[in-house]
């Protein structure tokens, strides 16, 4: 065994050399490389420390809004009091546990789903057991639990039910979409093609205004159909499209002897897909899928436009609250933090996956 490996500080000197040589290499090859890492640098180190002066050494972290507004820092207290309503809107403070019961459940539920050996029939039903039990909690009307408006709905967990139950619909009927746009049925591959088209062709602004206030013109009179479910089915429509998308091209990288051995062995059209083509076009577009379920996740905010009360909208209002006015940069930042740590971990196991699949793949 090499005597370097046992000894802490030959493996931190070696460390260090690796960094100085890269350094050099890199940073301070010439002259000019060195002016400009330099100056860099210190550009780096004065706006570090005028981020950190702003938010910790110079924010209030008690108080009013009267000792924000002589502060130069960060307003937290603007935070405290408003975090509650930025996470979970006009739900009722005195069912809060209810929405809190929820969004637990739904986190705990989707760290359960990561790992993919767990993926099969009892994961679905696991599945469908806690979207009910969700359901029964934010809506109530049942076991005692009074009764609450889907109006009432915000926050945190309402852009967390649009985004997943977005993705989750939207991909297999992309995936219908895509089979139906490389199929040789011309009735089939006509309808995918106007819709995917048609479809792609609009703003999601646009399908969320059709179905908040053209919708419901065509429906029959005394029937209403809830506005938020009106906009998550837009959003399941808009996001299929560019699904379909995504999984054509995986159908189209998967190569042509894959598709005649299937035919070879005498296998139908559909398990030919389901068995040889899919399990390998799907791997493909793990990164191209979860960047546009990243997409659809940062436009849910576009709900605001049909007066939807999520994260975003969440925050616009309790922004317009006149003893609060000025601490706009506060609250968008907190819930930028909020969707960056959501898409990250989106992207992060995406990369864990890529891994996984291709070494499952080479094994």
């Amino acid at each position: 065994m090499n005597s370097s490996s046992q000894n802490p500080e030959l493996q931190e000197k070696a460390f260090a050399e690796k960094v100085s040589l890269w350094m050099k290499r890199n940073l301070f090859s010439s002259p000019t490389n060195s002016m400009v890492s330099i100056t860099i640098f210190c550009l780096i180190a004065l706006a570090l420390q005028d981020t950190f002066d702003w938010l910790i050494f110079n924010a209030v972290w008690e108080g009013d809004a009267a000792a924000c507004r002589q502060a130069s820092g960060a307003c937290y207290v603007f935070l405290k009091e408003k975090f509650v309503f930025i996470l979970f809107g006009f739900f009722p403070r005195e069912e809060l546990w209810r929405a809190i019961l929820s969004l637990a459940l739904f986190l705990s539920q989707v760290w359960w789903s990561k790992e993919p050996k767990r993926w099969n029939k009892y994961l679905f039903y696991q599945w469908i057991a806690t979207c009910l039990i969700i359901a029964l909690l934010m809506k109530g009307g049942l076991f005692g639990l009074e009764s609450i408006s889907i109006d009432k709905w915000g926050g945190l967990p309402l852009t967390m039910m649009l985004s997943f139950i977005g993705i989750s619909a939207a991909y297999p009927l992309g995936i219908i979409l895509a089979l139906g746009r490389r199929s040789d049925l011309p009735i089939f591959k006509t309808l995918s093609v106007i819709y995917i088209e048609l479809i792609r062709g609009i703003p999601m602004i646009s399908m969320l205004f059709m179905a908040s206030v053209m919708f419901p013109l065509f429906l029959p009179e005394g029937v209403s159909v809830p506005k938020l479910i009106r906009a998550q089915v837009a959003i399941i429509m808009f996001v299929a499209a560019y699904m379909a998308e995504v999984v054509r091209g995986g159908l189209a990288a998967v190569e042509k002897g894959q598709y005649e051995a299937a035919d070879s062995l005498g296998l139908s059209y559909w398990q030919k897909m389901r068995f040889i083509v899919l399990p390998q076009a799907l791997k493909i577009v793990i990164p191209p899928s979860v960047n546009t379920a990243i997409g659809m996740f940062k436009d849910t905010s576009l709900v605001v436009i049909i007066a939807l009360f999520d994260l975003l909208m969440t925050t616009k209002s309790a922004l317009r609250d006149p003893k609060w006015l000025g601490f706009s940069l506060e609250g968008y930042l907190f819930v930028a933090v909020i969707y960056f740590i959501c898409c990250f971990s989106m992207g992060r196991y995406s990369a864990r996956l890529e891994k996984e699949f291709e070494r499952g793949h080479k094994s």
